[in-house]
């Protein structure tokens, strides 16, 4: 239960980290990590920034799995799995 909690806060203080939309995102081909379940949205680590993420594939992808960032809009990040 405890390491639940820690994780909920990290992930929360994370998330209030503000991303500047102005500049160019660079993150594309990057590996990442599912942080909050893709159902088909959810939230994924990249570079240890917290993003909103979409599965490209509209598929399911479970929290822990591996994803590589195939695109980028604004503060969102399209995903797939990395097998």
């Amino acid at each position: 239960m405890l390491v639940v909690c820690l994780i909920a806060l990290v992930v929360a203080a994370m998330s209030r980290h503000q991303k500047s939309a102005g500049r160019p995102l660079h993150v594309e081909g990057r590996v990442g990590v599912v942080a909050e379940a893709l159902e088909p949205e959810g939230a994924v680590l990249v570079d240890g920034e917290l993003w909103r993420a979409r599965s490209r594939s509209g598929v399911r992808i479970a929290r822990g799995g591996r994803v590589r960032v195939v695109g980028a809009r604004g503060h969102w990040l399209e995903v797939e799995a990395v097998a």
